[in-house]
């Protein structure tokens, strides 16, 4: 990867970047599980998730622009937390970070995965993600790259379709008794292993479907990853990041509402693709093939950039010896292949055992617990462009929300972090021991 790249990107390009990886897979599915949480108060959780992403990415913003983020362009953004746990609290910190990153990395390329299965072939999801996500692991292996260009037509596209989801959905019969051609969620978003969540009531309801809509914001660390790239990047990412966040904020608060009001609170859980229930819903049952393809781009478009974070997570960590330093090595493309293998090994076995809406709370909580560090290392950054309180409140909400996640989806996590953890341990007690003349040989340098 490039270490210097011109900076040929405007505050317009950043925002449409930034609205690529929000506006992805999870404006298509997550509001089915969220809405069973919430019932009528979704469009509280909404406003509250954005909330807790907007404290997320001015963090994240701040260590990319504290600099020793952890390399140029897309590394710089998304491995920010984890380079600056390691460095700015303690080594055994990052490494949490960094395996809580992995985690939610593969539990959101299965959930996107999942997404791109259900709205493109509904009679066999599963086996429609798995060919997904070998694919996007190709192209990524290959070195194909979303432009600023096709950023641009992915958002509009984008954008456009959820325009006429909402259209359809405040101007629609509405009535939760019509039938949809969608299938519904009651035995397709479930995995073989891990159970679909069941959220709270009440309060805790609300709490919980903010934690899941959470994981339709995650792609803002976006929004701070093309530093390298942009001209005069703090003033640029001063005005990016709250007009990229308001934008995606209006548009998931008129898709939420759109679908209260197109399914009702009751039906919104049972649908296994919501979108497309909801225009059957309306009587407009042909534009659900423009949904479909709808979903299918920003869904491949998010697991091609999830498997990319997935392989320079662990790329950087190999670099770090805090995983074993073969998933370093690169190809003639500048791809960490190795680790672009693993990533879609683990992406496909989580999308067997797990499902799409069980992976949508893995990555949640994970994500969560992972800007939990990002916080705490930017109240460690010494000139702040934030004030201090940002991180701090930020802080409080991730774990606050990643502890009110189902149960059982927390207890899943927690032990995936710790067998994580202890692996991460393992090898970096295995690099303090190595010879020194070993140590000191670049890991990242070597072509397979």
């Amino acid at each position: 990867m490039a270490t210097t790249l011109g900076r040929r990107l405007g505050t317009a390009d950043v925002v449409v970047l930034g609205l690529v990886a929000m506006l992805g897979s999870g404006v298509f599915v997550v509001f089915a599980p969220a809405g069973a949480a919430a019932g009528p108060w979704l469009l509280l959780a909404v406003l509250l998730a954005a909330v807790v992403a907007g404290t997320c990415v001015l963090s994240t913003a701040e260590l990319v622009l504290a600099g020793g983020a952890g390399g140029a362009g897309f590394s710089a953004g998304y491995t920010a937390g984890y380079v600056a746990a390691r460095d700015r609290l303690h080594p055994v910190a990052g490494r949490l970070a960094g395996v809580t990153l992995l985690i939610g990395g593969v539990a959101s390329a299965a959930a996107a995965a999942g997404v791109f299965g259900a709205y493109v072939l509904p009679s066999n999801p599963l086996a429609a993600g798995i060919v997904v996500i070998v694919v996007a692991t190709v192209l990524n292996i290959v070195g194909v790259r979303t432009t600023a260009r096709s950023s641009w037509l992915l958002a509009g596209g984008t954008l456009a379709v959820l325009v006429v989801v909402v259209v359809v959905g405040l101007l629609g019969p509405g009535g939760e008794q019509t039938v949809s051609a969608s299938v519904t969620a009651a035995g397709e978003a479930r995995g073989v292993a891990v159970p679909v969540p069941q959220a709270s009531p009440g309060a805790l309801g609300v709490l919980s479907a903010a934690g899941l809509v959470f994981f339709a914001f995650v792609g803002f660390a976006n929004v701070a990853t093309f530093r390298e790239e942009v001209r005069t990047p703090a003033r640029t990412l001063r005005r990016a990041i709250p007009i990229a966040l308001a934008v995606c904020t209006l548009t998931y608060v008129a898709v939420a509402g759109a679908l209260l009001m197109g399914l009702g609170t009751d039906r919104i859980g049972e649908e296994h693709a919501p979108l497309v229930a909801l225009v059957d819903t309306g009587q407009a049952p042909a534009l659900g093939v423009l949904v479909r393809i709808g979903a299918a781009a920003a869904a491949g478009s998010t697991l091609l950039a999830v498997l990319i974070g997935i392989s320079r997570t662990a790329r950087e960590m190999g670099v770090r010896e805090d995983l074993p330093r073969s998933f370093a090595k690169v190809c003639g493309s500048g791809a960490p292949w190795r680790s672009d293998v693993l990533g879609a090994a683990l992406a496909i076995l989580v999308a067997v055992l797990a499902g799409p809406v069980a992976s949508i709370a893995l990555s949640a909580c994970a994500m969560l617990l992972h800007y939990a560090f990002v916080h705490a290392a930017a109240l460690r950054v010494p000139t702040r462009r934030t004030p201090a309180w940002v991180a701090a409140v930020g802080l409080v909400l991730c774990l606050g929300l990643a502890a009110l996640l189902p149960r059982t989806t927390v207890l899943i996590t927690l032990g995936l972090l710790a067998v994580g953890w202890g692996l991460a341990e393992l090898s970096a007690l295995r690099g303090r021991r190595r010879p020194p003349a070993q140590q000191e040989e670049p890991p990242g340098e070597q072509a397979a």
